[in-house]
């Protein structure tokens, strides 16, 4: 509790610990084709966060309600190389959270059309499993592993298949790239307080009434929003974290290169 009226003091005077400005995100870096064994991959910094995606794609039945459509899955290892809150063992919920928000900036937005990852309805459809993982965890997990899944996407080509033989060559990478239609940008913004802020240190989130992850498209339509923390969060607020979460998205998705 002492910190965080520490804290609250400095963000009176609009400044954080880091000298940072409540809206502003720390470096943003973006590396793609990290992984010869991943069919796309991405590094993505952001200040000293540091995240690993790849992509691989299989061939496999769909699923019964959804006979013409390819899979999506989003799995996020939240390593304990990458912070000493991280533990080995089963998925925590931090980590099945991470994994779901990602999922649902993706699905939401409609950013892969699943139809033309179907080869023959009801029998054989591409599979595109994301792995997120955590190198270096230093705040604002989600905004770096949704930018670093949409990177890995950006970077994916199929392999060689062959439909007669229903066999895959991932020694051969084709040209063809993954039926993008969009590109979501996840940003979160932060509560703390009576004050609004993004990209938070790790110090910043533990103090965090509440947060809302805004995933948008390049148009600013939104495309879901995802809550959390225990402070219910009025309209105003709301709206005012929509807008700013439209904003940074911009810049964001300038970093993607």
């Amino acid at each position: 509790m002492e910190q965080k009226n520490h804290m609250l003091k400095y963000l009176q005077k609009g400044i954080r610990f880091d000298g940072r400005k409540l809206d502003q995100y720390r470096l943003i870096n973006v590396e793609y084709g990290v992984s010869n064994s991943a069919e796309g991959s991405a590094i993505v910094n952001v200040g000293d966060t540091k995240i690993i995606v790849g992509v691989k794609l299989a061939v496999e039945k769909p699923f019964l309600d959804t006979a013409d459509c390819g899979n999506l899955m989003v799995n996020a290892e939240l390593t304990p190389m990458s912070s000493p809150d991280f533990e080995p063992g089963p998925p925590t919920e931090t980590g099945i959270e991470l994994a779901r928000i990602v999922d649902r900036g993706i699905r939401e937005s409609h950013a892969i059309d699943v139809h033309k990852l179907c080869i023959k309805e009801g029998e054989k459809v591409w599979s595109v499993a994301i792995d997120v993982c955590t190198l270096n965890a230093a705040g604002n997990l989600i905004d770096a592993a949704a930018l670093g899944a949409l990177a890995a996407l950006k970077d994916a080509r199929y392999p060689a298949y062959d439909l007669e033989k229903n066999a895959i060559d991932y020694g051969e990478k084709t040209d063809k790239k993954l039926p993008l239609e969009c590109q979501p940008i996840a940003v979160t913004v932060w509560k703390i307080g009576d004050y609004l802020l993004v990209d938070p240190l790790p110090q910043e989130e533990n103090a965090a009434d509440a947060r809302l992850t805004v995933t948008t498209i390049a148009d600013g339509s939104v495309a879901s929003l995802q809550k959390g923390g225990d402070c219910p969060l009025s309209v105003e607020e709301v709206d005012s974290m929509v807008g700013l979460a439209i904003e940074k998205a911009k810049e964001l998705r300038k970093a993607l290169g």
